[in-house]
């Protein structure tokens, strides 16, 4: 009985030591850990014990009560360790599968002419096999009314132009996305028709004030001369509209346009060099060659 007793209290003990312990132990936390591992494992031989002991009391307990019922010692042997069901051939199961009949029967399933001593048994189709083949004949019949009769699904052809104007969209949302990830290091100098008009729609709208319609200057300077007062570079003219000249009235359009449109102005800018306009202001700055002309220059 006292074995009992130190065998349940000493892993109860080795439980709580962990949470009994104080931060100023002096065991370290290595140790600690080792102790409750062992506490776990010790608790867990203990519970495999008792289920083992119970196992063995109900077992002792049924052969009293069967005793007092009048069993005899075969009786109870046989109740307490039934016959175990016979397992069926490997052999059966197969041929079950397959739908085969056994080899015993062979001569059942003989036909009857034979071409040069060679017989032939008359074994049914295998039932998966047959599931199988009616089962591709309707996927066949089905695709036929979807795809070709009632055109329900898309063939191929139909089904990669589908595909081909989805990455289309795809596209053009991430151009969409990555235009406004521009600024005056990445900008570049381009002449597609649609940056240009919507760049000169933001110009007349939110430039044309002080630099004129066509860029021929009224109270801010002429943008189509070789004279410039802040650099004409495309990425200088995106640095001025995005963070304005302060001391000369430029304005900040960077909370009023995206990255986008401010590139679409600045490109736009670049494209009406040099035509002329009616009325123009006289030069201001300094003259700089356009990096367009002399890529030009430079080709020849």
């Amino acid at each position: 009985m006292k074995f009992y007793r130190i065998a349940i209290l000493l892993p109860l003990l080795l439980f709580a030591q962990p949470a009994l312990a104080a931060n100023d132990s002096l065991l370290p936390g290595d140790v600690m850990n080792a102790i409750g591992y062992v506490a776990i494992i010790l608790a867990l031989i203990l519970f495999l014990a008792v289920m083992l002991m119970l196992l063995r009391t109900f077992k002792v307990l049924t052969r009293i009560i069967l005793k007092m019922d009048g069993y005899t010692e075969e009786q109870i042997a046989a109740e307490m360790a039934p016959a175990k069901k016979e397992k069926k051939p490997t052999g059966e199961v197969w041929n079950k599968l397959l739908s085969l009949r056994p080899l015993s029967e062979e001569k059942e399933i003989l036909i009857e002419h034979d071409y040069d001593g060679i017989q032939e048994l008359d074994n049914p189709t295998p039932t998966w096999f047959m599931v199988l083949f009616y089962g591709t004949i309707t996927f066949a019949v089905g695709y036929l009314l979807v795809y070709h009769v009632l055109g329900i699904g898309q063939l191929q052809y139909d089904e990669y132009k589908t595909e081909v104007a989805q990455a289309d969209i795809a596209k053009k949302e991430y151009l969409s996305k990555a235009a406004n990830r521009v600024d005056e290091n990445t900008v570049k100098l381009v002449s597609d028709p649609a940056v240009l008009a919507s760049g000169q729609a933001i110009f007349k709208q939110t430039c044309s004030p002080c630099h004129g319609e066509h860029g021929q200057g009224v109270v801010g300077p002429n943008l189509t001369d070789d004279y410039w007062l802040h650099g004409s570079k495309i990425s200088d003219l995106f640095k001025t509209i995005k963070y304005g000249v302060a001391a000369k009235g430029m304005p900040t359009w960077e909370k009023q346009l995206s990255p986008k449109q401010i590139s679409d102005v600045a490109n736009y800018i670049k494209s009406i060099h040099d035509t002329h306009p009616a009325g123009a202001k006289e030069p201001q700055g300094v003259k700089e060659v356009d990096e367009a002309a002399s890529t030009k220059l430079a080709s020849k």
